[in-house]
């Protein structure tokens, strides 16, 4: 990189440029002398909004074009939401940088219902993520799942016209656009288990510049990034994508590292769900063993399964 410039790569929507603007502006203040400029780059999923994320296939559908602008020097550093990051990255790559996380659950916009239990018989509830349909459906298998992709004001406006009565949105999304808090309610843990690397971000550079490396340094959060770590090792472990519903979560607390993951039946009928604790600094060990009690616990099946469903390879 110039050693003036820093170049930025982001996607173009409206959450992804508060959080690269959040980043510049930290950067900014640490360092006042370099000129920081934002590249928008449009990715495949953000071409592709007629079709739910689980039919388009692959993995890296928010991320592939943004490494591969760093990949090849257009910029020096990308920010990423990190659910949106695959479990494998290109050799040349790596994520550096997790700044302290936000709230990593999800919250259900529903005009005024308080809980689950309070919406009516058939809810039509608007969500193209599997994760989040099978453990709806877990909880109440009459709800009506109607796929909606598209920014966090385009699925808002779905609701408010009517097309479904509830819809569920990552909290971390609402918080970082200030949209204050919508009629609606978090939904616990224990009734919805979050995706991996929801609510953190990532700073993904290029391994051999290590001169912006260590000027992103001071940016990073140790719990944060020990929480995504044990994510990612469990759901590489799982050789998870978008088309499986598959959560984990992990969290730093007084007595070390507490993690809780899922798979699911895409219909809700079956969930396979377990709890491990370990060392903060065995993370990645930590997020396979999770992975490997679940597989050993019948979830091997279910991702069979539903690979061979949705006509994808591992």
């Amino acid at each position: 990189m110039d050693a003036k410039v820093l170049k930025i790569g982001t996607r173009g929507s409206r959450l992804a440029l508060a959080q690269t603007e959040w980043v510049k502006g930290c950067i900014a203040s640490q360092h006042p002398d370099i000129r920081i400029e934002l590249v928008k780059i449009t990715t495949t999923g953000d071409r592709i909004l007629d079709s739910p994320l689980s039919r388009i296939g692959g993995k890296g559908l928010f991320v592939k074009e943004i490494e591969d602008a760093l990949l090849d020097g257009k910029i020096d550093l990308a920010v990423h939401s990190m659910k949106d990051v695959p479990a494998e990255l290109p050799p040349e790559l790596c994520l550096s940088v997790f700044p302290l996380r936000e709230d990593a659950r999800d919250f259900l916009i529903t005009g005024g219902h308080k809980t689950l239990q309070d919406l009516p018989e058939g809810a039509r509830v608007g969500t193209s993520s599997l994760r989040r349909s099978a453990q709806l459906l877990n909880l109440r298998p009459d709800f009506r799942i109607l796929p909606l992709r598209g920014n966090v004001e385009t699925r808002l406006r779905k609701r408010d016209e009517g097309v479904c009565e509830a819809v569920v949105l990552a909290s971390a999304g609402l918080r970082r656009l200030n949209l204050g808090v919508p009629p609606g309610f978090l939904i616990s843990p224990e009734e919805m288990l979050s995706a991996v690397g929801q609510g953190a971000l990532g700073l993904e550079v290029r391994r051999s510049d290590q001169a912006v490396i260590e000027r992103l340094a001071f940016l990073n959060h140790p719990a944060t990034e020990t929480a995504v770590r044990a994510e990612r090792a469990f759901l590489k472990r799982l050789e998870g994508g978008c088309q499986v519903p598959i959560a984990g979560w992990a969290r730093v607390e007084e007595t070390g590292l507490t993690m809780d993951g899922l798979v699911a039946e895409l219909d809700g009928s079956r969930i396979i769900r377990d709890r491990v604790f370990g060392r903060p600094e065995y993370a990645e060990a930590v997020g396979r063993e999770l992975a490997d009690r679940l597989l050993a616990a019948g979830a091997d099946k279910i991702l069979s399964r539903v690979y061979a469903e949705a006509g994808a390879g591992r």
